[in-house]
């Protein structure tokens, strides 16, 4: 049995997952301890009542060197601060992490690569089977149509409560569109646009983001051409995509040697 400990474990996500994880949606996974910031009310509960299950005697804690020895795997879902500190402290324990969190500053990224390569990581903006997928088919469509004066605009909407923008998940689909068209994302990345813009440059990729409601996760790409629109979309309905793929993720990367970077395109085996 692969114990589990969840980190950011008071949030939706850490909530779904442990709830996922009570309900025995991935059998060889067991959850084991749940982490948070020590700012948290929900400090000390039951981590079966935050999941809205029935008490399981395991209390969410701030301590995280005191659960080290409790996981054999590590779910971060939690805020993207502190995060080169956390995975410091899993990468000297040799514990495989998955990292759900989004909102990665460039430099939180180059920690988290360099520290993959002390214990395994797996780092996906988004953990759905869909969405990865969609990468795959807007990368290959922004490969078949680059050249042919196709422009590319990538539009999500979330739930009010969400921080980070664009998201993760709309980052991860422009990186994909960028690879396909044979660009680098940084060079050509324009976040909304608002007054006189001017025309649109043929070299780039807009972002646009929509936020209210309850919304789980809806993003689309673009392609407009002359006389045509071309949508490659996903709408995730159930947080619980998320949650099962992360599970999913958590129990592939136990078995994985030797330490590096891994995303859920390994997991899934696409290329």
């Amino acid at each position: 049995m692969t114990r589990v400990v969840l980190i950011g474990a008071a949030g939706r996500m850490g909530r779904t997952l442990a709830a996922g994880l009570l309900d025995g949606v991935v059998p060889g996974l067991k959850l084991t301890g749940g982490v948070d910031v020590g700012s948290k009310p929900e400090q000390g509960t039951d981590l079966g009542i935050l999941a809205g299950r029935a008490p399981c005697g395991i209390a969410l804690t701030s301590d995280l060197p005191a659960v080290l020895d409790q996981g054999d795997v590590f779910i971060d879902f939690s805020f993207h601060t502190g995060i080169r500190e956390r995975i410091n402290l899993l990468a000297a324990a040799h514990k495989a992490v998955v990292i759900g969190t989004t909102g990665l500053t460039e430099q939180e990224l180059s920690g988290v690569k360099e520290l993959a390569t002390h214990c395994p990581i797996l780092f996906s903006a988004n953990m759905s089977l869909g969405v990865n997928l969609l990468a795959s088919l807007v990368e290959q469509a922004a490969s078949m149509l680059k050249d042919k004066g196709y422009d590319i605009e990538v539009t999500e909407m979330h739930h009010r409560l969400k921080k980070d923008a664009p998201s993760g998940t709309a980052l991860l689909l422009g990186e994909a569109a960028a690879k396909g068209s044979g660009w680098n994302l940084a060079e050509v990345q324009k976040d909304g646009r608002g007054g006189i813009t001017g025309e649109r440059p043929a070299k780039e990729i807009g972002f646009h983001a929509l936020r209210g409601g309850d919304v789980v996760g809806d993003h689309t790409v673009r392609f407009a051409g002359d006389g045509e629109l071309i949508d490659l979309s996903h709408r995730a309905t159930r947080r619980e995509t998320f949650a099962f793929g992360a599970l999913r993720a958590a129990e592939w990367l136990v078995t994985q040697r030797p330490s590096r970077l891994y995303s859920m395109k390994d997991v899934l085996g696409i290329d």
